[in-house]
């Protein structure tokens, strides 16, 4: 990573930053590799999470198990089972069991929406219920203004924050972000549960989504799109790619859609009219080769 006084700055924004040394996170296996010769790898660990609203379960979701709160409260949120303003008593995180369990004051039957979920396009485990379109019903996002340079500057940052990703791959990242400050900065096997994370910790800390900017390291796929858009946020950016219907998405709620974010180049796909190019890309920093993700290469 650099010297410590190069680790500070990275990190001196973030509210919540990736901890790639916490206990229980990774777990240390061994192999051959293709000379026939042993090797020692880290790799991410994957464990059930059941989440119940009140006495309703919900879903299991496959999680490397850090922030099981937020993971549960995100999730319900962002599939229109829990209000912005909804009366939450308390949330109860069984680590034996596996289980966290939302208490709202007013309880609600879900048996219906529950037939009709769906396994999701994302990696690992992720269910989206077949109505998840609904809650976009009316959504229309604010016009909020976003200058390239934040988006270089962010790129920059991130890219070199030491997480689980450059620790032992096989995981997805997603950054809650304010102009060219990233704040919080969540992982997990599914992108899906990154950005829930996110949601679960807007909801209990209050914080508001206008002048936010939502970075994913995996692509924009219609669910990134849809969570993004239902949380209220106007800009979701990428280094990865687009879907088709992820794009028309974006463009039916006033998304600002920025993606293939690689070195000094990016492509936005909707919004076009809210980003400034306010930096002449020659002029954006530019990655050591030993920082750069692989789909920056």
């Amino acid at each position: 990573m650099g010297n410590t006084s190069d680790l500070a700055e990275v990190l001196a924004d973030y509210l919540i930053a990736p901890d790639p040394g916490a206990a229980g996170l990774t777990r240390a296996v061994t192999g051959r590799n293709e000379h026939g010769e042993p090797v020692s790898l880290s790799v991410v660990e994957e464990r059930p999470l059941t989440i119940y609203l009140n006495r309703q379960e919900i879903v299991t979701a496959m999680t490397i198990g850090d922030y099981p709160e937020y993971l549960a409260l995100g999730f319900l949120r962002n599939q229109g089972m829990l209000s912005p303003d909804e009366d939450i008593l308390r949330v109860d995180y069984d680590e034996e069991l596996e289980t966290v369990v939302v208490r709202t004051a007013s309880e609600t039957s879900y048996e219906e929406k529950l037939q009709k979920k769906t396994r999701t396009s994302g990696c690992a485990v992720g269910t989206v219920f077949g109505d998840m379109m609904e809650g976009l019903e009316g959504v229309q996002l604010p016009a909020t203004p976003v200058k390239s340079s934040w988006l270089y500057a962010l790129a920059h940052k991130i890219n070199r924050t030491p997480s689980l990703y450059l620790e032992a791959g096989a995981i997805h990242g997603t950054v809650l972000c304010q102009q060219d400050r990233p704040l919080v900065y969540m992982e997990d096997v599914g992108r899906h549960n990154a950005v829930d994370k996110i949601a679960g910790w807007m909801l209990s800390e209050g914080v508001e989504a206008a002048d936010k900017i939502m970075y994913t390291t995996g692509r924009m796929t219609s669910e990134m799109v849809i969570k993004t858009a239902m949380m209220g946020i106007p800009v979701l950016a990428s280094r990865s790619g687009f879907t088709a219907w992820g794009v028309e998405i974006a463009q039916q709620v006033g998304l600002t859609l920025i993606g293939r974010m690689r070195g000094q180049r990016f492509t936005c796909l909707s919004g076009d009219e809210r980003l400034e190019r306010d930096m002449d890309p020659r002029d954006a920093p530019v990655e050591a080769k030993k920082h750069r993700r692989k789909s920056a290469e």
